[in-house]
């Protein structure tokens, strides 16, 4: 059986990835990662302009009507490019909302309505954090809430459910990834009309999309890598001449193919609503978790002292592998909720 791309979909890709290209350079991502307004508001906008973000509403509510594997490949993209787009949160709270009517839906395709979320408390849980609702009322913050800023509305776990709701009292979390922003979050109210149904399949499209994001990062770590190995030169010859090198990156490329193949059946499987999706999911997040770590340090050794400089600007890739392996669970934890999806486990 051939799995592959239809032609919508690499032309979907190629156009996204062209945007990010030319419009999204490393100097940016550093005015970003400085917390320059003008940068910030300016990515923003060129982002807006794509209409990207009602990829997988419905086309009766305004959107696209695609789905998760078409996602994928746009935050591919945005991962390659360390791009800090609200295309995740917006596309997880899309497929939250698609059953329920709310008008919410059709907002998030015409940018009306833009979404933050905190969905870390599915796997994981610190001492004193989480959120939840007693009477109506929300008491309480979760911790690595993401896209807060610029929010109208959050879509968070509270009380083993996901609800959506205003953003209240928020504090910026501090994380090695400077080019996103997480944050300590409260919700100031909850959407009382709106009941969202297949919490964990709603975790497992957060899972796949933050896999793709990774896999986009390691990727592009993987053909700087390539890159480099082709023009530095030592002892009178190129690096890559040499077996050493050439190994080191034959290993990435072996180990993050297959890697894409598993997150494409993820993906495809949450879309056919086959019975081993969510157990893909959470076992692809933890595998490309794992492979991208490999990669981002793989590929540092491959630019020796150059990778850790500012010039060639390595560290926001490693930096955002490093930060996805744990946001939405870590390796460990995920493996055991796909054990338990699969009954291997009580």
């Amino acid at each position: 059986m051939e799995f592959g791309l239809s032609e919508d979909q690499i032309m979907l890709q190629e156009t996204v990835r062209r945007f990010v290209a030319e419009e999204v350079p490393l100097d940016l991502i550093r005015k970003v990662a400085d917390g320059d307004e003008a940068a910030i508001i300016r990515l923003e906008t060129d982002l807006g302009a794509l209409g990207l973000d009602g990829l997988l509403v419905t086309e009766a509510d305004g959107g696209s009507g695609l789905g998760v594997l078409d996602a994928l490949l746009v935050q591919e993209c945005f991962g390659y490019g360390i791009v800090p787009a609200r295309f995740l949160s917006n596309s997880v709270a899309a497929y939250a909302l698609r059953d329920t009517g709310s008008a919410l839906v059709n907002g998030i395709a015409t940018g009306e309505t833009r979404f933050g979320i905190a969905l870390n408390d599915f796997t994981s849980r610190r001492d004193g954090s989480g959120l939840l609702i007693h009477d109506d009322t929300v008491a309480g913050s979760t911790l690595m809430a993401m896209d807060v800023r610029g929010a109208t509305h959050m879509l968070c776990l509270a009380n083993d459910a996901i609800h959506t709701g205003e953003p209240g009292a928020a504090e910026p979390v501090k994380t090695i990834d400077r080019t996103r922003a997480f944050s300590k979050l409260g919700l100031a109210s909850i959407d009382k009309g709106i009941q969202i149904k297949d919490v964990d399949r709603v975790f497992a499209v957060a899972c796949v999309l933050m896999a793709a994001d990774t896999l986009g990062a390691a990727q592009c770590m993987l053909d700087k890598a390539v890159a480099y190995a082709a023009e530095r030169q030592q002892f009178g010859r190129v690096i890559g001449s040499f077996q050493a090198v050439k190994h080191l990156c034959a290993e990435m490329a072996a180990k993050l193919e297959p890697a894409r193949a598993l997150l494409w059946h993820a993906a495809h499987a949450i879309d056919v609503e086959d019975e081993e999706a969510l157990a893909m999911a959470f076992l692809a997040k933890a595998h490309i978790s794992e492979v991208g770590t490999f990669i981002a340090r793989t590929s540092t050794e491959v630019h020796g002292g150059m990778g850790f400089t500012d010039l060639v600007g390595l560290h926001y890739w490693f930096k955002r592998i490093g930060v996805n392996r744990q946001v939405m669970g870590s390796p460990m934890g995920l493996r055991e909720l796909a054990a338990r999806q699969q009954g291997l486990v009580a």
